[in-house]
């Protein structure tokens, strides 16, 4: 029952170095596979925000996601609508860091598709209100969103792969030395 509760339980102690380090390892992973090549819009980025502010301290889950973005944007490059798709990613960990009461693979699939759709909703909105691809208008807003649309496939399915990997992992590792720590212990 213990080791249970220490896999669907958040840090919320930042002391907690092991349970830290495991996230931390998890979420750098992740950031180097967003620089590597990848279908467009499969991407571990919402899938790291979601899991810091499920598994991490609240200092921790905003900071960690947008610190992850701002250097793999460094190597991927900079654009105009950084100030919409790190907000995004701001506002997916805050959300989840309130939001996940206890981890279970319907909250983790419930939360990529969440993140995937306010992604989708915030990034594209920062399109249309930049004005180079469409009109100012609610009707160029639609066509923005409509156009959009094939990308999200993307974004949803990276999200959900992502999303699953780093709460498989976290759980698992955190299992194990669960286990070896009750192991040397008795």
């Amino acid at each position: 029952m213990e080791a249970r509760k220490s896999i669907t339980m958040k840090i919320t102690n930042s002391k907690d170095w092991t349970g830290i380090a495991i996230a931390v390892a998890l979420i750098s992973f992740a950031v180097v596979s967003r620089v590597l090549p990848h279908p467009a819009n499969f991407a571990p980025i919402a899938a790291v925000a979601l899991f810091g502010g499920a598994i991490l301290p609240r200092k921790w889950a905003i900071s960690l996601p947008l610190v992850a973005m701002v250097i793999s944007d460094l190597f991927i490059g900079l654009h105009p609508l950084v100030i919409f798709t790190w907000g995004s990613f701001a506002a997916i960990a805050l959300v989840s860091s309130y939001r996940f009461g206890k981890l279970s693979a319907s909250n983790v699939v419930f939360g990529s598709i969440g993140a995937s759709i306010l992604f989708y909703v915030v990034s594209n909105f920062g399109v249309w209100i930049e004005g180079r691809l469409y009109a100012r208008t609610l009707e160029g807003l639609a066509q923005c969103y409509v156009n959009a649309l094939p990308f999200f496939r993307n974004t949803l399915a990276g999200d959900l792969v992502y999303a699953g990997l780093l709460f498989g992992a976290y759980a698992l590792a955190t299992q194990a030395i669960y286990k070896t720590k009750t192991a040397n212990n008795t």
